[in-house]
């Protein structure tokens, strides 16, 4: 009896001890990445808020759709972009110079005062993914509408907000005699959406010249207004996006007459490995710049949750469950996979000689391409099937710095314009801004506007817009970026 009273009594004291060391941990929880108080930000200068509005419609005119097949791209379009803007922005033109790359990728640099400081590079792709008004536009995809306080249509936020709203910044500041010291460029790629290849020369361009960013940033993350784990808004920054790889499954076969098929088909095979492979996924973990994500985002949580990220040597696997509950949070946890192809036989009493899948995945970082494939190797074991690649794998991009110089000038600027609270995060999906790796310190990936988790949906899908708050939001933002960074 003696003993049990003891042993309660120390299970007693360890649950009292526990408990006060949560408490304690959790009272005292700060951010890990913070904004620093001492960061001097520039004023905006002067712009017509409607004129924006009016030169963000007519850039949406400009039918530089990217299609699949470059056969199907028209060249005119981006010509007559690449003319408006220079006819749209004179004084953003008198004080830059321009080079044109690939074709139709645009590099322009406004040089600075003092050639030893490293420059900064703000990008935004030209081309934007095809519309079609029969899909249910509320009004035309490329007519670029102004109503109900939004310029509507297809480019508005990806990515023709974010172009205008970096020339209308040039434009103010050049207008008002603003003369950088430290060099701006703008790089505007033409083919972000099928590849990147203009991004790729724009890097070569650079490096050529022997410069070193002190950092890009371009489009990838922006403010969630409903964020669902501050019940609020939340500026996210990306300080890195997974990488892409997408891998062939083949299973050769016989072939012949599906009256007398074999044991075992090719496509019984190739259903079996996607099988395994998909049920042996990579592990979730609290690592990287998701969980870097929550950590920073948990300061401002409901206490429940503020609990939780202050104690995750005890909450650590409740907290990827409720993660793993959604897609969109088990994506910044893990390097995903994803089987969105198959081949079979061209008829259906046909038996194929090969059945292929192609799986899809975006490697989180700390992952690479080599863990993929072996992972897929082991998962499959003997079963008798071969690997390709579909194309070169892009690994995933270095990790950006939460304490460099550009961190802290574009996170208290996030936080100035949009209002929110500001924290690292993951780009899953990928940005030109990984062609630059090799000319950048630290690559930022944000646009500063605010949207609700439902109306992401329109980027790439139906009716998407810009409303004339956010570009205002998007103008102010890098007219201050640049005159707080380069001054």
């Amino acid at each position: 009896m003696r003993i049990w009273t003891k042993a309660a009594l120390a299970a007693g004291v360890a649950v009292v001890v526990l408990a006060g060391v949560a408490a304690v941990r959790t009272a005292t929880y700060e951010a890990p990445v913070a904004l620093d108080p001492g960061t001097a930000l520039a004023p905006a200068p002067a712009f017509d808020l409607q004129t924006a509005a009016a030169h963000l419609s007519q850039a949406i005119g400009f039918r530089t759709v990217s299609h699949q097949e470059a056969a199907d791209n028209q060249a005119a379009e981006w010509d007559r972009l690449h003319a408006w803007l220079q006819t749209t922005y004179p004084a953003a033109h008198r004080v830059m110079s321009r080079d044109v790359v690939a074709g139709h990728t645009l590099v322009y640099t406004w040089p600075g005062s003092d050639a030893s400081l490293d420059p900064i590079v703000l990008m935004a792709h030209q081309d934007v993914v095809p519309a079609d008004a029969a899909e249910g536009w509320t009004h035309p995809p490329f007519d670029g509408v102004i109503a109900d306080g939004a310029v509507w249509g297809r480019g508005a936020v990806d990515d023709k907000g974010s172009l205008i709203g970096l020339f209308e910044a040039a434009e103010a500041l050049a207008a008002s005699g603003f003369q950088p010291r430290r060099t701006i460029i703008i790089v505007s790629g033409h083919d972000e959406e099928v590849g990147g290849g203009g991004a790729q020369a724009a890097n070569d361009l650079l490096k050529a010249r022997g410069l070193k960013a002190q950092f890009v940033l371009d489009e990838g993350l922006l403010v969630v207004a409903d964020n669902p784990l501050t019940g609020g808004p939340a500026a996210l920054i990306g300080v890195a996006e997974k990488g892409y790889a997408t891998l062939i499954v083949s299973a050769p076969a016989d072939g012949g007459h599906s009256s007398a098929p074999p044991p075992q088909t090719g496509v019984g095979v190739l259903a079996k490995a996607v099988s395994e492979i998909t049920d042996h996924p990579f592990p979730m973990s609290l690592e990287g710049p998701g969980a870097d994500m929550l950590r920073t985002l948990g300061a401002d949580a409901p206490l429940p949750l503020k609990a939780a990220l202050a104690n995750t040597w005890a909450t650590e696997p409740l907290i990827l469950r409720q993660m793993a509950a959604t897609p969109a949070g088990a994506a910044l946890l893990h390097t995903t996979i994803a089987p969105t192809m198959l081949q079979g036989s061209a008829k259906e009493n046909v038996l194929p000689r090969e059945a292929k899948a192609w799986i899809n995945y975006r490697i989180a970082p700390g992952d690479t391409s080599e863990d993929v494939l072996a992972r897929a190797k082991d998962a499959v074991g003997d079963l008798p099937v071969e690997f390709a690649w579909s194309r070169p794998p892009v690994e995933p991009s270095a990790v950006s710095s939460t304490e460099s110089d550009g961190w802290k000038v574009i996170a208290a600027l996030a936080a100035d314009v949009t209002g929110a609270p500001v924290a690292p995060g993951l780009v899953t999906a990928g940005t030109d801004s990984r062609f630059l790796a090799e000319v950048a310190q630290d690559t930022y990936r944000f646009q500063p506007i605010t949207l609700s988790m439902s109306e992401t949906t329109m980027i790439h899908g139906v009716d998407e817009r810009m409303t004339l708050g956010n570009l205002d939001r998007m103008v102010r933002f890098y007219a201050r970026l640049m005159a707080t960074a380069a001054r």
